[in-house]
């Protein structure tokens, strides 16, 4: 059941970035490395404006359903209601997830893809490389071990 549990939060996953980009790669600018930011931005893509704007509409919708999701699953789904059965749970939906957007999002779905392409910045490099891939994903690792445990009180608080 978990694996299934994964499966159906990793795609949530995928269908909030897709809606990020709705439109058009461009309208999830902030997803990109800077340089490709200031060239879409200095040849009149988007304004930089426009660009903080969608990222702080976005982060705040993609952290609430993503937080609800995952609360639903561990306290209504799993009916977890002990703090240490949550934090486990929550740390390995959070982990999977971090990963998953990792590989699966930056390096195939951004890597193969031509969607993510934008005019005018082709010869900028825009894929993460393996390396900066493992080095945020080991970050972002540490900063769900406490995330786990903000899941997991909110779980145990109101299931």
């Amino acid at each position: 059941m978990i694996i299934l549990q994964l499966i159906i939060y990793c795609l949530l996953f995928t269908a909030m970035v897709k809606y990020a980009v709705r439109g058009g790669a461009v309208n999830g600018l902030y997803f990109y490395p800077k340089a490709v930011q200031d060239r879409a931005i200095d040849i009149g893509l988007i304004t930089r404006e426009e660009m903080i704007r969608k990222r702080k509409i976005f982060m705040t919708e993609f952290y609430v359903v993503m937080l609800c999701a995952l609360v639903l699953i561990i306290g209504v789904w799993n009916r977890v209601t002990d703090f240490r059965s949550a934090y486990l749970q929550a740390l390995l939906f959070l982990e999977v997830m971090n990963w998953y957007d990792g590989i699966v999002i930056d390096r195939i779905w951004v890597g193969y893809s031509k969607f993510w392409i934008l005019p005018g910045c082709e010869d900028l490099p825009y894929v993460q490389t393996w390396k900066q891939v493992l080095k945020k994903r080991i970050i972002l690792s540490l900063v769900w071990v406490i995330g786990a445990a903000v899941v997991a009180g909110i779980v145990v608080i109101f299931f």
